[in-house]
């Protein structure tokens, strides 16, 4: 039997010292996502304790053109933390030293305005929530060369770094129903120091971010371990382009299309 708080410990006793680990479910061939989940748990309340809030959730691997590079095949979700979302004008900085062979990921936020249930349509949802942004996910791996189990990287924060938020833009900024086209049709393209590397569409995120925004409450409802999404949180949506390796002194950006979100840039020190 696993002992999802001693998992934690070692989880952040490496993160702390930037050292990478081997492969949790390789170690523990009983490790697999329920025991990953428990972990997740004792992160938060180890975290908690030691005085950082969680603030939301990130879902990872909701891109499925990314699944056969990384080899994990369905949407995972982790916790942020107030100490790990950074909210901007659009224009942001982060030192890259803390992590461990970091990526970029371009991405939809949800603030949530209340708590959206178990099998709601995307029309309920998109009630539910209150406003929304455009920002970059930094992702990272404890796990070298980013090779891994899914239980593994649920049980690593959902590989999730930080997250740099750009303004938010109400919900009543627009109609309904053309919230819910750009939400389906939008793109992104993803730039470094102005040249372009890659180009990505909203149903790349499973058919669209309120899509995996329905996956993630429908996976908490059978979920024994954490709690349900509430009123206040921010809801990350996964990349819309694939993630890409970043390093000291790079800038990145965006350019979005077909939706009324302003752009991101981010240089990294």
């Amino acid at each position: 039997m696993i002992n999802p708080e001693r998992i934690a410990q070692e989880i952040l006793e490496a993160w702390a010292a930037r050292q990478p680990i081997a492969s949790l479910a390789a170690r523990m061939p009983e490790f697999g996502l329920d025991e990953a989940y428990q972990v997740t748990a004792a992160l938060r309340r180890i975290r908690q304790a030691r005085g950082e809030r969680p603030i939301g959730r990130k879902i990872g691997f909701t891109n499925r053109t990314i699944w056969d590079e990384y080899q994990v095949y369905a949407p995972i979700w982790g916790d942020m933390y107030a100490t790990t979302v950074q909210e901007t004008d659009g224009n942001a900085a982060l030192d890259l030293s803390p992590y461990l062979e970091p990526r970029i990921e371009p991405e939809i936020a949800f603030g949530l305005a209340r708590a959206p249930e178990p099998e709601m349509d995307e029309v309920a949802l998109l009630g539910c929530i209150g406003w929304i942004a455009h920002g970059f996910e930094i992702v990272h791996s404890l796990f070298p060369a980013w090779r891994f189990a899914a239980a593994d990287t649920v049980a690593a924060f959902a590989l999730h770094g930080a997250y740099c938020m750009g303004p938010r833009v109400s919900i009543g900024t627009m109609p309904f129903v053309d919230w819910l086209a750009a939400l389906a049709n939008f793109e992104i393209s993803l730039y470094r120091d102005d040249v372009p590397i890659d180009r990505g569409e909203a149903k790349n995120v499973l058919d669209g971010p309120l899509s995996a925004l329905r996956h993630l409450t429908d996976l908490l409802r059978t979920d024994r371990h954490n709690p349900p999404l509430a009123a206040g949180e921010i809801i990350t949506t996964g990349t819309v382009t694939r993630a890409f390796p970043v390093a000291s002194g790079e800038t990145w950006r965006t350019e979005l299309h077909g939706i009324g979100l302003p752009p991101m840039k981010l240089r990294f020190a």
